[in-house]
């Protein structure tokens, strides 16, 4: 456990449940966890959901969010905070109200949109809100290839144009801006996935080789919680960052298999390893 200012690294995570364990605040409380930080959750919405699709989704009444979230600033000292699934329009009201009256720490948002399996988990009139209330709070956002262009309204086929997504996300207060690499299909980075990220301050790429595998399970999820938990222990931007990415990577090269090869857990795209990381420090 990681001790910041006589206190334990606190962080907080804003999402929804996922019930197979793989993504939402389940991959979320388990990679603060991995990174020393004590993790608390806020549920937005109740999903049925494993490795083969989500089945069911069931929004949490704002009235409940509400009260979770004023639990928690009632008791409780996060430095960094994640926000993930909303659903819909009304909680993201929600959320973005409590957000402007509790002191929380910074703000990590990931714009959740469609599930692994292409379920999706915000509704189409939500986006505006979205756009509108919570990314200026963001001090970083992390949207991937496709959630960049519905954010946008422009395509991205490339590097200039994640660039040219980043700076106009900027626009709208938020911070920080990743474009995530992973739904890339240039031809010239068809064996890397890159990453652009746009600061306040200047730019720069993380680029890793890409690992042929379907268990891909709660990348993003997992991405954007180990950025929080770098930030809660006090790290900078660029480290939280570059932590995450080493941290992803990991947990995509290292998929939950059996010995034999066979699929470890769940019978479609599985989770990614979330001891990997870990493992390789203890190894190395």
């Amino acid at each position: 456990m990681t001790i910041q200012n006589n206190y334990f690294a606190q962080a907080l995570t804003i999402a929804g449940s996922d019930s197979g364990g793989g993504a939402g605040i389940q991959a979320d409380l388990k990679t603060m966890q991995m990174r020393g930080v004590f993790g608390m959750s806020v549920i937005t919405a109740i999903t049925a959901q494993n490795t083969l699709g989500v089945t069911d989704i069931h929004p949490i009444p704002t009235t409940t969010i509400s009260a979770q979230l004023k639990a928690i600033a009632d008791d409780f000292a996060p430095t960094a905070f994640k926000v993930g699934m909303l659903g819909n329009a009304e909680i993201i009201h929600c959320v973005a109200d409590a957000l402007r009256t509790y002191d929380i720490g910074l703000c990590v948002l990931d714009p959740v949109m469609i599930a692994k399996g292409g379920a999706s988990l915000l509704e189409d009139t939500a986006i505006n809100a979205l756009t509108n209330e919570l990314l200026p709070l963001a001090d970083v956002l992390t949207p991937n290839i496709p959630e960049a262009e519905a954010l946008t309204g422009m395509q991205i086929h490339n590097l200039e144009d994640m660039k040219k997504a980043a700076k106009k996300l900027q626009t709208t207060g938020a911070k920080t801006v990743i474009i995530k690499g992973g739904h890339q299909l240039d031809a010239t980075l068809r064996d890397e996935s890159t990453d652009y990220v746009l600061t306040p301050e200047g730019e720069f790429t993380l680029t890793a080789k890409r690992f042929d595998t379907p268990h891909t399970h709660g990348t993003g999820c997992t991405f954007s919680a180990c950025i929080t938990a770098e930030l809660a222990k006090g790290h900078s931007f660029e480290q939280a960052i570059r932590t995450a990415k080493d941290f992803i990577t990991c947990a995509i090269s290292n998929p939950l298999i059996n010995q034999q090869g066979g699929i470890g857990i769940g019978h479609g795209h599985g989770a990614v390893n979330h001891w990997a990381y870990q493992d390789q420090l203890n190894q190395g």
